[in-house]
């Protein structure tokens, strides 16, 4: 077994994405590659057959042509406030811990992520792994088990990462390289300066230099690929991929706990659909459908909602003749009641939901995970996705379901079809039902012609897969791994 692993000066550095691409670089080399992330910290999640990890290691898998597992991302932290999270570990919840407690418990959690390691190491010929944040990041060296300190564990070179969009990417480089220990510094093994866009000529100074000044080979600088979209585990792209006007106006609220988003990257890419997601202290502009995306605290996203001034903004939507969309925890909104009597979400209690759909919600321990296929209704038309939540919905709206899966009902439409919402994420993945839903709520002419975003996924591997083999010293990575 050869393992490589991807750091980054900062985040968002790109790491996620050259990990993915070496994936599919390594597959397409006729290795058995898996990857790799020992922390993640997001609560953009994807299930796998024997738990949940996060979204960016579950697209690694599908460029590394593997199925994902919980041992390709051991730990999970999901956040449930600014210093809280709920941990999850080998797939399952482990329980919730702020900060400072999940800092004192990574001495246990290690025994996890190697464990997950050495279940990887056994099967394939390759891990491409990727480190968390940033390695410079001294006030939490102690335990470390994302970066570094996973990597001394296990004797692995490192390429460091740069982001040139952001500036600075010499600061970066070279000072995340100089504040590293010695040995961190022999193990990194070269530089790749991410996003360039711009003439070659005048970048290749600094590159001189800071191969000069390290004594560290700069392995290639990577493009800036305009209008690149693949499931982003953490940054919402804010644009939307219409030219002239479109035909329906879709608007999300970017809550403070938002999970899931990628549930919105199909109509990202739908030509008739402009999507729009409004953060804080942004009015909500006019819209044909608003959709309540999933969460990670459903009671305190609701909380935020109302102090946004969102409820009287539904009720004038509604009132105009607009659709309203909850998918997941935007979902349990809709309805009359949200019970957390064990604080599994936050601080215990109730909350009175939105109202538009006659349910109740109780969190309970024990959350529900699976993959799944089944239907909408009425047309029949064939749907997919995951299920990934806490909490059990009650109510007379649930005899008017939305869909079903493996014969068993899911979701409500409210009598007038005005609000409807569903536990399904990913259902506007699939080609037939986003156009049988967008009918549904609100566009008059769907487009048979819009992307299926399974095959936009995979021709966005591959395009990054060129752009690596164009720009990067192959040779170089190869030579690491043999």
């Amino acid at each position: 077994m050869r393992p490589l692993m991807v750091q980054g000066c900062t985040s968002w550095a790109g790491k996620s994405l050259l990990a993915t691409v070496l994936c599919r670089w390594a597959s397409d080399q006729g290795f058995d590659v898996a990857p790799f992330k020992a922390q993640n910290m997001a609560n953009n999640a994807r299930v796998t057959p024997d738990g949940e990890i996060g979204v960016a290691q579950w697209l690694q898998a599908r460029a590394a042509r593997v199925e994902p597992s919980v041992h390709h991302n051991p730990v999970l932290l999901k956040p449930e406030s600014d210093r809280g999270a709920q941990v999850i570990l080998r797939g399952r919840v482990h329980g919730h811990m702020d900060a400072l407690e999940y800092h004192a418990y990574k001495g246990e959690a290690r025994a996890s992520v190697m464990a997950a390691w050495q279940a990887l190491s056994s099967r394939f010929d390759v891990i491409i792994a990727e480190g968390a944040g940033s390695p410079a990041e001294i006030n939490l060296r102690r335990n470390d088990i994302a970066n570094m300190g996973f990597a001394e564990m296990i004797d692995c070179p490192v390429l460091l990462v740069g982001d040139i969009d952001r500036g600075g990417v010499f600061a970066q480089l070279l000072g995340t390289l100089a504040l590293l220990s010695a040995s961190e510094q022999a193990r990194t093994r070269g530089f790749i300066v991410n996003r360039f866009r711009g003439d070659m000529a005048l970048l290749q100074p600094g590159l001189d230099w800071l191969e000069a000044r390290t004594g560290k080979p700069v392995l290639g600088t990577l493009p800036y690929l305009q209008g690149l979209l693949l499931d982003a585990e953490d940054s919402i792209g804010r644009e939307g991929r219409t030219s002239g006007e479109p035909a329906l106006r879709v608007v999300v609220p970017a809550l403070p706990r938002i999970s899931n988003h990628n549930d919105f990257d199909p109509l990202r890419l739908h030509p008739q659909v402009q999507l729009t997601f409004v953060g804080p202290n942004q009015p909500v502009p006019p819209a044909d459908l608003i959709i309540l995306p999933g969460s990670k605290n459903t009671r305190s996203d609701l909380e935020w909602l109302r102090a946004q001034g969102w409820e009287p903004a539904l009720q004038r939507h509604l009132r105009y003749g607009g659709k309203l969309l909850g998918i997941c925890g935007g979902f349990q909104m809709l309805g009359e009641w949200v019970h957390d009597l064990q604080g599994l979400e936050g601080p215990p209690g109730s909350s009175p939901g939105l109202g538009w759909l006659n349910f109740q919600t109780r969190m309970v321990a024990g959350k529900q995970l699976c993959n799944v296929e089944g239907r909408v209704l009425p047309e029949g038309v064939p749907v997919g996705g995951y299920e990934i939540h806490n909490g059990v919905s009650e109510g007379p709206a649930l005899a008017r379901p939305l869909i079903e899966l493996g014969g068993r009902a899911d979701g409500a439409v409210s009598e007038d079809g005005q609000v409807m919402g569903t536990y399904l994420h990913g259902l506007f993945d699939w080609p037939q039902a986003r156009r049988a839903l967008l009918a549904r709520l609100g566009l008059e002419q769907p487009d048979a012609e819009a992307v299926d975003y399974r095959e936009h996924r995979q021709r966005e591997l591959d395009r990054l897969a060129d752009a690596v083999e164009a720009h990067l010293d192959m040779a170089a990575l190869m030579a690491m791994l043999e």
